[in-house]
């Protein structure tokens, strides 16, 4: 599932070091062939642009807290969109995505 805030921006801070995956695809039209994945290393927060999607925030290895900055007022302001499949990540591609790959 990914969503998207048509009506302004939402911002996540972190309130403790543990990294964090972060899954958005651009503003319009839900296209999964642009999704990107991103990890944050726990201490940088996200700003996701008005109509971005993103996947809820997902913690690594253990629970984490954020501070959340959403758009107040009236409208609807949350879209939700199932995926067509699932999408997996497997160790190396985490580790490409962290900059941590060993080399062989």
């Amino acid at each position: 599932m990914l969503e998207r805030h048509p009506l302004g921006s939402q911002a996540f801070i972190p309130l403790k070091s543990t990294p964090y995956l972060v899954v958005v695809a651009p503003a319009g039209e839900l296209d999964v062939s642009q999704m990107r994945a991103f990890v944050s290393d726990g201490w940088q927060g996200v700003n996701y642009a008005k109509g971005v999607w993103h996947h809820p925030l997902l913690a690594l290895h253990e629970v984490s807290d954020f501070v959340v900055v959403d758009r107040g007022g009236e409208g609807h302001n949350c879209d939700e969109q199932d995926l067509p499949g699932v999408y997996l990540l497997t160790q190396a591609e985490l580790d490409a995505v962290q900059g941590t790959q060993k080399a062989a």
